[in-house]
């Protein structure tokens, strides 16, 4: 095949600092290999805190984040990479810093017109000591992805999860609680403004949690969604609002859930770093539109390197130097 990022050196942020780290390392290395397929010089850095001190000796063209959750989703890699004047993949550090808050990124999409659901923030010891909001409802983490930390808490439960006081919960004092929406786990993927499709996410466990996302065969995925069409242009619409609203760019995934007893179609969150691992949704998506694997890292790695030229970085249509 062509190599249309000959000559390019490439630095691939991937592992990092959070609790989805080992998905990040996958999602690295499917990026790494088809960026060394595309004919590009991959530095392979596992993002730490010295990124900064590792990004100036390398002198990359660009930057493709590979990152997932805290550190490396949330903002904090987008601010170093802006302050060295590095161009790089996927949002910027507001839209991240944004999409990764749940709670803030909720009022955001409320007041653009999406469609979320209720609920708020507590503090894990009100929320583990009696039932906030009558069952079921949805408790989880305010500042992760991957499913990291979610509880169901369904009808009839006695109390709340007592994993969330636990001494070996990380993630913050605060946990979102929301009701519960039965039905379908939906999923779209947003790439350059424009919807794709709808996923439907039917997981082989019952819920869609860390090993039905990751593990081999933990999902089966639908695409398109068998749902009414008017549904399936509605999840598209929101998704795109929802991207547009937050001030994300490159590609996101917007996670939702849709009864389809009752019809309700409510938008979860907006993964501002989608997987780009064997069972991820957004190549999935890609491919029913006709862009392969390799073709869709291309499109992420040279709408980054472009928004890069617009700050006085040479094109990758211009003869590398």
């Amino acid at each position: 095949m062509s190599q249309p990022l000959s000559g390019r050196h490439v630095a691939l942020l991937l592992g990092g600092l959070s609790s989805e780290r080992d998905v990040s390392l996958v999602s690295g290395r499917e990026c790494g290999d088809a960026l060394e397929r595309l004919g590009a010089k991959v530095t392979r850095v596992d993002a730490g805190r010295d990124l900064a001190q590792v990004l100036t000796k390398l002198k990359p063209d660009v930057c493709f984040n590979a990152l997932h959750g805290e550190w490396g989703e949330d903002g904090c890699v987008q601010g170093v990479l802006e302050t060295l004047n590095l161009p790089y993949t996927h949002s910027g550090v507001l839209a991240s810093a944004l999409a990764m808050d749940k709670a803030k990124s909720k009022a955001v999409l409320a007041a653009a017109g999406v469609t979320v659901p209720g609920g708020g923030l507590f503090n894990r010891f009100e929320a583990a000591a009696d039932h906030v909001m009558p069952p079921p409802y949805v408790v989880k983490p305010n500042a992760e992805g991957s499913s990291v930390g979610v509880f169901i808490v369904l009808d009839g439960a006695n109390r709340p999860p007592q994993d969330i006081v636990a001494p070996e919960w990380t993630y913050g004092e605060e946990v979102m609680i929301e009701p519960y929406i039965r039905g379908k786990e939906l999923a779209v993927a947003v790439m350059n403004g424009k919807a794709l499709t709808v996923t439907d996410i039917v997981p082989r466990s019952g819920f869609y949690d860390y090993e039905a996302k990751y593990g081999d065969g933990g999902s089966e995925h639908i695409l398109p969604a068998k749902i009414p069409l008017k549904t399936l242009a509605k999840a598209m619409e929101l998704a795109e609002r929802a991207h547009a609203a937050l001030g994300c760019r490159g590609v996101t995934r917007s996670d939702l859930r849709y009864d389809d007893i009752n019809d309700i179609l409510v938008l979860l969150e907006v993964n501002t770093q989608p997987g780009m691992t064997p069972t991820s949704l957004v190549p999935e998506q890609a491919a029913l539109k006709g862009v392969d694997f390799d073709n869709l890292v291309l499109w992420i790695t040279e709408d980054a390197y472009a928004r890069g030229a617009a700050g006085g970085i040479a094109s990758f249509s211009e003869t590398p130097g």
